[in-house]
C-alpha cells in the first residue's frame, strides 16, 4: 500500500523560500521534513523514531517508523531484540533498521502552526550558519557598512544581510556616527553564539591602520613592502614599521606618497591621527632608535633576559623622547615589544659614576687596597671578589700597572676575604638553626643558607615543602634559576623516599605524594 501524499506545492514553497533567504533548496526541504516529522511524533508518540521524507522530484511525503535491531534492548519503543527480528525479518542483521510505513497525517490548525514554527526556526538557523561561514574567514578585512541603530553608544552596522557590532570603545575618540551614515571598520572577531553569529568591528585596532595603508599603497598590496608592526594611540598618534623586499624601493617614501598624498588619505580616515612611518630593522638597537624618532638617541643598552632596553638621550631631547604623557616612548615600546627605559646623558653619567664608586669601594674594603688599584679592577670589568679569586694569575698580571707579585697578592687577599665571609656566614647559619643536612646540599652557598634560615627554612622537610618559585624568591633570582631550584628541592625530598622504603620494605612513595611528620 502506497502511503505517500503528493504535495507538489511543497517544492514550489521550498524554492521560493530558498530564493528569498539566499539559502539552499535542500536545506529548506530538510526543515520541512523535520516539521512533518515533529507532527508525526505528536500523533504516533514522541518516544518513537518517526521519520518523514519528501521526494525531491514529485513532492511526495512519506512517513515511517524506524526500529533498530539490537542484541540487548535498551529502549522498547525504538529497538527490537535480534532473536525476534530474525523470525520476522530473516534478511535483516543486527544494526539494521525495520522501516514500517505509516498512514499520512492530516495537519490540523495547531499541527500546521507547529510545523510552520519549526520551518521558520530551521531556516533562521541556516541563515545564521551561512552568515557565520561567510564572515568567519574574513577576520582581518576592512569592510564598509551602514549604521543601522545606536545602542548605549554602540553602533549596529548593517553589512548586507548581516549585522555587526562596533562597540563604543572600538571607536576613535571624539568621532560620532548617526543612523544611515556609512562607516568603514576592521573585522577583528567573528563568534558563533546561540543567538546567531556575532561580528565585531573596530576602528582602533592596529590592523585597521595596516589595512588602510594596504588599500592606499600598491607596493604593500603587492607584497613588495611589508608592514612589520603597528602601535596606535587612536585618534592621536600611531607608529608603523615597514620594510622593503626590493632594495630599490624606499618603504617609508612609498607609504608617504607624493607630497604626502598616501599617508594623508589614511590620516583623514583616522580623524587626523598623526602617523610616524619608520624603517624596520632586525637589529634591536637600530629598531629601538628608529621607533623613538623624532628624538635622537646616543646610547642603547639591551638586557635580553629582562626584555628591557635602556636608552640614553641628550638632556634637551628627554621630553621629545618621552612625548606628551609618555606617548612617544609608550608607542615605541608597543612597536618594538621591548620595555624601554629612557635616561638623560647626565643621569646615565651620574649612575655610571655611582656604580664605579660602589664597586671600587667593595674592592677597597674586601682587599684592603687603595682607590687606584680598586679603580683599575673596576675599569677592567671586575664586579665581584669571586671573579678575582678564581682568575688566572697571568691574566691578572697582564693588566697595565700590575705585575706577577701584585696579581698573586690580590688573588690571595680575595681568597682570604671569601674564606672569612663564608666562615662568618656559616656561624650565622648555625645560630639561625639551619641543619647540617640542608647545608650539605652542594648547590646552596653560605649566603643562600643564611637567607633560608632568616625565612624559617631550617630542615630538609622545610626545604622540601617549598615550590621552586618560593625558593628562587628567597635566595634571589640572580643566584638561582628554575631548573637548579627544582634540583635542590628534589635533593631535599630524597630522605622521604628512603624513609618510606625502610618503613614498609616496599617501593618509594610517588613524587609529590609523600607524607611526612
Amino acid at each position: 500500500m502506497d502511503t505517500a501524499i503528493a504535495r507538489p506545492e511543497l517544492l514550489l514553497v521550498a524554492e521560493a523560500v530558498a530564493r528569498e533567504k539566499s539559502i539552499e533548496r535542500e536545506e529548506v526541504l530538510e526543515a520541512m521534513e523535520q516539521a512533518i516529522q515533529k507532527a508525526g511524533r505528536a500523533k504516533y508518540g514522541h518516544e518513537k523514531d518517526i521519520r518523514a521524507t519528501i521526494d525531491r522530484k514529485t513532492g511526495d511525503v512519506r512517513l515511517s517508523r524506524w526500529t533498530e535491531i539490537v542484541d540487548t534492548v535498551e529502549n522498547e519503543e525504538t529497538q527490537m531484540p535480534a532473536d525476534i527480528a530474525r523470525k520476522l525479518f530473516p534478511e535483516k542483521a543486527v544494526g539494521e533498521f525495520i522501516v514500517d510505513p505509516l498512514p499520512p497525517i492530516d495537519f490540523g490548525r495547531i499541527a500546521a502552526q507547529t510545523a510552520k514554527q519549526v520551518i521558520v526556526q530551521r531556516v533562521r538557523e541556516y541563515e545564521r550558519k551561512k552568515q557565520y561561514d561567510e564572515f568567519k574567514d574574513r577576520v582581518g578585512e576592512v569592510i564598509n557598512g551602514v549604521v543601522k541603530r545606536t545602542e548605549y553608544g554602540n553602533l549596529m552596522v548593517e553589512l548586507g544581510k548581516a549585522e555587526a557590532l562596533l562597540r563604543r570603545d572600538e571607536l576613535i575618540p571624539r568621532e560620532s556616527f548617526r543612523n544611515g551614515d556609512r562607516v568603514r571598520a576592521y573585522i577583528y572577531d567573528v563568534r558563533e553564539e546561540p543567538r546567531g553569529p556575532q561580528i565585531f568591528l573596530s576602528r582602533t585596532h592596529p590592523g585597521f591602520l595596516a589595512k588602510l595603508f594596504a588599500q592606499e599603497v600598491p607596493e604593500i598590496y603587492d607584497g613588495i613592502i611589508e608592514i612589520k608592526a603597528v602601535s596606535r594611540d587612536p585618534g592621536s598618534r600611531a607608529k608603523m614599521a615597514v620594510i622593503s623586499r626590493d632594495s630599490s624601493i624606499d618603504p617609508v617614501g612609498a607609504c608617504v606618497g607624493m607630497r604626502g598624498s598616501r599617508v594623508q588619505a589614511v590620516v583623514q580616515e583616522l580623524q587626523g591621527e598623526k602617523i610616524d612611518i619608520i624603517p624596520w630593522s632586525p637589529q634591536t638597537a637600530t629598531f629601538v632608535v628608529n621607533a623613538l624618532a623624532p628624538a635622537e638617541v646616543t646610547k642603547v643598552v639591551i638586557d635580553e633576559e629582562a626584555g628591557r632596553v635602556e636608552v640614553v638621550v641628550p638632556d634637551e631631547q628627554l621630553s621629545l623622547a618621552i612625548g606628551r604623557r609618555g606617548q612617544n616612548v609608550r608607542l615605541a615600546s608597543q612597536l618594538t615589544r621591548w620595555d624601554i627605559d629612557i635616561l638623560t646623558e647626565a643621569e646615565e653619567s651620574e649612575r655610571r659614576q655611582e656604580e664605579f664608586r660602589r664597586r671600587s669601594g667593595l674592592f677597597v674594603e674586601a682587599l684592603d687596597v687603595d682607590d687606584v688599584i680598586a679603580g683599575l679592577l673596576v675599569t677592567e670589568g671586575f664586579t665581584t671578589v669571586e671573579e678575582l679569586a678564581f682568575i688566572d694569575p697571568e691574566e691578572l698580571a697582564a693588566i697595565e700597572g700590575f705585575d706577577e707579585n701584585v696579581a698573586a697578592e690580590l688573588i690571595r687577599r680575595a681568597e682570604a676575604f671569601l674564606l672569612r665571609r663564608d666562615t662568618e656566614l656559616s656561624e650565622q647559619r648555625v645560630k639561625l638553626g639551619v641543619s647540617e643536612e640542608v647545608a650539605a646540599i652542594e648547590t646552596l652557598t653560605p649566603a643562600m643558607l643564611v637567607a633560608l634560615g632568616e625565612k624559617g627554612v631550617k630542615t630538609l622537610d622545610d626545604l622540601a615543602d617549598l615550590a621552586s618559585d618560593e625558593l628562587i624568591e628567597i635566595v634571589g633570582a640572580d643566584n638561582m634559576d628554575e631548573e637548579t631550584a627544582n634540583a635542590v628541592i628534589m635533593a631535599a625530598r630524597a630522605h622521604w623516599f628512603g624513609d618510606d622504603e625502610g618503613a614498609d620494605g616496599g617501593g618509594a612513595a610517588p613524587e609529590g605524594e609523600a607524607s611526612h611528620d
